[in-house]
């Protein structure tokens, strides 16, 4: 038999209660682990939220009225819930994504963007992409351009490279050819969604995590004329756009960062990056109606491949055929690109393209031409 506590006068209950805190206490000070803060789940619409400080995490969900929700973790995202599905040769579902820079009025905590290209030495970023087999969808870094340092609305230029792709579904317009880019081969796409360009960057094989240099990507934009080194880089952004379920699919982490100022190192010329350009266009015009036989030349030191020649149709003007070049579209500002047999422009070389087309008032010939790019002087 155990003897009497010497405290067994005192209340049970109250002596009781504090001892059993005063162990609780002293456990919690000495084996607990501190609490990991619990993820945020977004499945507003356009919801955000930050992570590291810095970028922006978005659910973007803009082509169906189905739920979808994006679990935010410390370094991305998780796409946890993506009801619904839409037909794979149209628009996809939606973008959820996590970007550095300015988004439809949604700028990202100290971000450098928009930032002109020419005072961009390099813009290094990192991600890493999660797979999910049971849905149709691409994996997409965006790069947007525009001439204005837009913090919102739609910009000018989309760059999309496409770093996995599942299911029955393509880029905007069509396949202009392939490309090396960052030291990777790439199918290459151009078309137009609506209000601006698109040019795409697909991988031949599904690419779970890569460190790149954004600006390689951009210098294929400029030197394809869909954009100039007076614009600006507004935005980053790396996401999926499902068409078809999928949850699962996860940004695991991802950065980036803009180098800007001092001394730009100067890098050797490359092909299809021409330091000067010369065009000659002459034209045959009867009432309603002219031809224009075009000689564009290269006053540069490095070849020019897949050359493309960017310039403005005066207001009336309409090209009914071409030839020696693919011009597109019909009116206004159009672009004449190169065929297969005539893609490379030597070093003081040239190359001539022509069409036919139709006018109504005062036939005047364009005078802004730029190649690849770069401004042209013309006669």
């Amino acid at each position: 038999m155990r003897p009497p506590s010497p405290h067994a006068s005192a209340p049970r209950g109250l002596l009781g209660a504090l001892f059993a805190a005063l162990v609780l206490l002293a456990s919690l000070m000495t084996t607990a682990a501190p609490a990991r803060a619990a993820d945020t789940t977004l499945c507003d619409q356009y919801a955000t939220a930050t992570i590291q400080g810095r970028y922006v995490v978005q659910n973007n969900r803009w082509g169906t009225a189905a739920e979808q929700c994006v679990t935010v973790t410390d370094s991305g995202f998780r796409l946890s819930r993506a009801d619904g599905s839409v037909p794979t040769n149209g628009a996809p579902k939606s973008y959820p994504s996590v970007f550095d820079g300015c988004h439809y009025t949604t700028c990202s905590p100290g971000t450098a963007l928009p930032a002109r290209v020419s005072d961009i030495s390099a813009v290094p970023s990192s991600v890493s992409y999660g797979y999910v087999g049971d849905a149709v969808y691409n994996a997409s870094y965006d790069i947007w351009l525009d001439p204005a340092p837009r913090t919102d609305g739609v910009n000018r230029t989309e760059i999309m490279i496409w770093f996995n792709r599942v299911g029955p579904i393509q880029p905007i317009g069509s396949q202009v050819g392939t490309a090396t880019v960052a030291g990777r081969t790439w199918e290459v796409w151009s078309g137009g969604n609506g209000a601006n360009d698109v040019l795409s960057f697909v991988a031949p094989a599904a690419i779970t995590s890569w460190s790149f240099d954004v600006l390689d990507f951009v210098r294929q934009a400029v030197s394809r004329g869909l954009a100039g080194d007076d614009w600006y880089l507004t935005s980053v952004q790396a996401g999926f756009e499902p068409w078809q379920n999928g949850a699962g699919l996860s940004v695991d982490s991802f950065s980036a960062a803009v180098e800007t100022g001092g001394e730009e190192p100067q890098e050797p010329e490359e092909p299809g990056t021409p330091a000067a350009c010369e065009v000659r266009y002459a034209t045959n015009v009867w009432q309603g109606g002219y031809t224009a036989n075009v000689t564009v030349g290269n006053a540069g030191t490095a070849a020019v491949d897949d050359w493309r020649l960017a310039f403005t149709l005066p207001s009336g003007q309409r090209i009914t055929q071409a030839w020696n070049a693919t011009v597109a579209p019909g009116t206004g500002a159009v672009t004449a690109s190169a065929l297969g047999h005539n893609g490379r422009i030597a070093p003081g070389g040239n190359q001539t393209f022509g069409f036919q087309g139709t006018y109504s008032g005062t036939f005047t010939a364009p005078d802004d031409f730029r190649l690849n790019g770069t401004p042209c002087t013309s006669d």
